[in-house]
C-alpha cells in the first residue's frame, strides 16, 4: 500500500498483549487492595469458566475461518482476503469479542474486582488503538468491499 509503509494496520500493541497487561496490572492490585465481587459463592467458578469456553469456541470458528481464507490473524502480518462470512456476519471483531469473554471469565472464575474494573481501559485502547486504525487498513486495503460490510455488520456484537 502506498499510503502506509508496511501492509499492516497501525495498532499501538498486539490484542493479547493489551488484555494480559490489564490481567497483570488487576492482579498486582488485587495483591495489595484486595476486593472480591461476591465473598463466599462458589457460582463465580462456573459462570467464569463459562464464558471462558464461549470465548475459546468464538475464538477458534474465528480463527478457522481466516484458515479458510487463507489470511492472516497476527496484527502485523498483512491481512490477505477480507472474511466476511459465518461469524463474521455477527460481528467484524469476533475475535476481540472472545478476547473480552475470556478476559471477563478469568475475572468471575478468580473472583478480582480489579481485573474486571480494568475492562474499560482495554476495551477503550481497543476501540481507538487496535479497531479504529484496523478499520483504516482495511477501508484503505479493500475500499467499497470493506466499506459495505462495514455498513452491514456490527463492530462487537
Amino acid at each position: 500500500m502506498s499510503d502506509q509503509p508496511t501492509d499492516r494496520p497501525d495498532v499501538i500493541a498486539r490484542p493479547p498483549r493489551i488484555y494480559g497487561a490489564a490481567l497483570a496490572i488487576g492482579l498486582i492490585a488485587d495483591y495489595f487492595w484486595p476486593l472480591a465481587m461476591v465473598p463466599g459463592v462458589t457460582i463465580q467458578y462456573w459462570i467464569g469458566g463459562a464464558l471462558i469456553v464461549i470465548g475459546v469456541v468464538i475464538a477458534s470458528i474465528a480463527f478457522r475461518q481466516f484458515h479458510l481464507a487463507g489470511t492472516n490473524v497476527p496484527t502485523p502480518l498483512p491481512t490477505t482476503a477480507l472474511v466476511t462470512g459465518g461469524i463474521y456476519r455477527f460481528s467484524r471483531n469476533p475475535i476481540y469479542v472472545a478476547m473480552t469473554a475470556i478476559y471477563v471469565g478469568i475475572a468471575v472464575a478468580v473472583d478480582m474486582v480489579w481485573i474486571l474494573a480494568m475492562l474499560a481501559p482495554v476495551l477503550v485502547v481497543m476501540r481507538y488503538g487496535v479497531i479504529a486504525r484496523e478499520e483504516v487498513y482495511l477501508d484503505l486495503k479493500f475500499g467499497d468491499e470493506y466499506r459495505k460490510f462495514k455498513r452491514s455488520t456490527r463492530r462487537w456484537v
